[in-house]
């Protein structure tokens, strides 16, 4: 998700500078990449050793994050639309149905799982609602203005009360483990989603509509990085690849809003954003690697 939406804001600087698309083409390539070979390692996993997944649906937090393929897949259709539409519709289809059955199941699970209290709540579980924003960004382009707006009304329907569901937890219980606090940064995603797949169902018009959900998307970029010395310090973990994917969506939308409007200060936000991505990117990648490398990547739980 991180890379993908990399490559997505590459795409937005290389367009708003007129350059040729070669990074964000070697970008795409990457990702695409390293989701083949997530969704092949988790589907070995699957075949080998099913009671692992099966104990991984019924887990509260685990659980939320199934969708981070379908999710992959949309955002490489997406990158793929200005060089192959018709291959860009084709995954954006398997993509979408394969959303709506991660949607449907998670739901089903949270309804009806009676081990899941309050305390499990994260912001990770924006992940399988909120993902249903991102169909439209190429949904409406490709024409599927319909299932687009579907979609959309989904996530931005669900994610107000579990929007309260958050705050609540966040208030009036005990703080998220520290292994999750990087999750916090999901906080930006829906609203700067949002943002960006409102302006593509519109013909790419910005509303009042659309400028409350940028806003409420940079206040809560504000707020998360105002909380800065809650992450220093933290052991590295897979968690901290939380930090890109929405920092991403707040660039892409950044990129966006300034394009509607012209002000200078937004396409100086908008690059500066794209270089804390870059770096952020680049930092989580050499130390995952790292780990990978002194097999300490994929370690048992305490």
């Amino acid at each position: 998700m991180g890379l993908g939406g990399l490559t997505i804001a590459t795409e937005n600087l290389e367009k708003h500078f007129d350059v040729p698309g070669y990074v964000s083409l070697a970008l795409l390539s990457i990702t695409t990449l390293v989701w083949l070979s997530l969704v092949v390692a988790y589907v070995t996993k699957w075949i080998r050793f099913p009671a692992a997944v099966r104990a991984e649906l019924d887990h509260p937090i685990r659980l939320s994050f199934f969708p981070a393929s379908s999710i992959g897949l949309i955002l490489i259709a997406t990158s793929f639309y200005p060089y192959l539409p018709t291959l860009t519709n084709v995954l954006w289809w398997i993509a979408v149905v394969a959303q709506l059955a991660f949607t449907l199941l998670i739901l089903n699970r949270w309804i009806h799982s009676e081990h899941f209290t309050v305390e499990h709540n994260s912001p990770a579980w924006f992940i399988p609602i909120v993902a249903n924003l991102l169909v439209p960004i190429a949904g409406a382009p490709l024409g599927h203005e319909e299932v687009s707006y579907f979609f959309f009304a989904i996530g931005i329907v669900f994610w107000l009360p579990l929007m309260a569901i958050s705050l609540n937890r966040s208030f009036f219980f005990a703080p998220i483990p520290q292994k999750l606090l990087p999750t916090l940064f999901i906080l930006i995603v829906p609203p700067a989603i949002g943002f960006t797949a409102w302006t593509a169902l519109h013909g790419g018009k910005l509303d009042d509509f659309g400028r409350v959900l940028y806003f409420v998307g940079l206040f809560m970029t504000v707020m998360v990085i105002s909380q800065w010395r809650k992450f220093v310090g933290l052991p590295f973990a897979l968690t901290w690849w939380a930090f890109s994917f929405p920092l991403a969506s707040i660039t892409v939308a950044s990129f966006l809003y300034f394009s509607l409007v012209g002000e200078t200060f937004f396409l100086v936000l908008a690059i500066s954003l794209y270089v804390v991505l870059v770096l952020v990117v680049a930092t989580l990648t050499v130390r995952t690697v790292a780990l990978a490398i002194r097999k300490h990547l994929f370690l048992p739980e305490n």
